[in-house]
């Protein structure tokens, strides 16, 4: 699976800091440390950009600088992506555009016109899709709009909207189903997902399993790449298959074998833990790695 660094993203301090300050040196710190642990893309978050959006390509050659890694372009202000879309030097990903009016008419043709690959989710001006089936329908409409402006499948990573477990349970399976749907819906597309929005609401000392089992499982239905904490090791191990026991378990409880997390090591016995939360055969709670 491709991962793409999360890890420079304008609401953490530390980064609206250094843009602020236009401090290159804190900005390609924490580009190089990504690109160091092996990501594939170095995602640059500057949020909407409303006063400033010419910072997206301040940023993106202060990035280039240091490191031979593709950026993600990640605003929703299509001026932003554009200031980065015109310096950078290898090909870039935009992140991301969506069926919303807005978007579709003016950040679909920046991937066209400068022949660039684009995230497209599946959400519209009506909000979330509820289920798989709203999710395809959603996604054909806006990759036919892409299409007719000669956005190919194949520049298309296609993000289903991935909301925490904590609040959308069921959504989580919904996810994995569309997934699972995509090629046969668009073949050619790639897919992506948000990762550590499966975490969001949680206790910080859980997030990481709840990231890590659910890639695995999205893996296994076919997700191409994912937006990560870089920083995870144990999430980059499972990604680059270092960690087959691991997902040997998670593999079992998605086929629905009896699984005893009783019996399993401590570890083992979290992921399987967590993966039947993920499956909707356990109620989400905060401490479902403690009963």
């Amino acid at each position: 699976m491709l991962l793409i660094g999360e890890n420079i993203h304008i609401i953490a301090k530390q980064v609206s800091d250094a843009v602020d300050k236009q401090d290159k040196k804190a900005l390609q710190q924490m580009a190089k440390e990504q690109a160091d642990v092996g990501v594939d893309y170095v995602d640059l978050n500057v949020g909407p950009a409303r006063k400033n959006p010419e910072i997206m390509g301040w940023l993106a050659e202060t990035i280039q600088e240091v490191v031979e890694c593709p950026l993600a372009l990640d605003s929703t202000n299509p001026l932003a992506v554009e200031a980065g879309l015109k310096v950078a030097k290898w090909p870039p990903l935009i992140n991301s555009a969506s069926g919303k009016g807005e978007s579709k008419e003016r950040m679909l043709p920046l991937a066209a016109q400068y022949k660039c690959e684009v995230i497209l989710s599946v959400l519209t001006d009506a909000g979330i899709p509820s289920d798989a089936e709203a999710r395809a329908e959603s996604i054909m409409e806006t990759a036919a709009y892409a299409n007719e402006l000669g956005i190919e499948n194949e520049r298309l990573w296609i993000d289903p909207i991935l909301l925490p477990v904590s609040v959308a349970q069921q959504g989580v399976v919904a996810c994995m189903e569309f997934t699972q749907m995509l090629p046969d819906l668009l073949p050619g597309v790639k897919s992506t997902i948000g990762l550590s929005n499966i975490s969001n609401g949680a206790p910080e000392e859980v997030r990481g399993i709840l990231n890590r089992t659910y890639m695995v499982m999205l893996e296994r239905y076919g997700m191409h790449s994912a937006i990560v904490d870089a920083f995870d090791a144990e999430l980059r191990d499972l990604a680059r298959g270092k960690l087959p026991g691991i997902v040997e378990v998670i593999h079992k409880v998605m086929d629905g074998e009896d699984v005893d997390p009783a019996s399993l090591p401590p570890k083992e016995r979290d992921y399987a833990k967590t993966t039947k939360v993920l499956m909707g055969e356990i109620l989400y709670s905060h401490t479902w790695l403690e009963t």
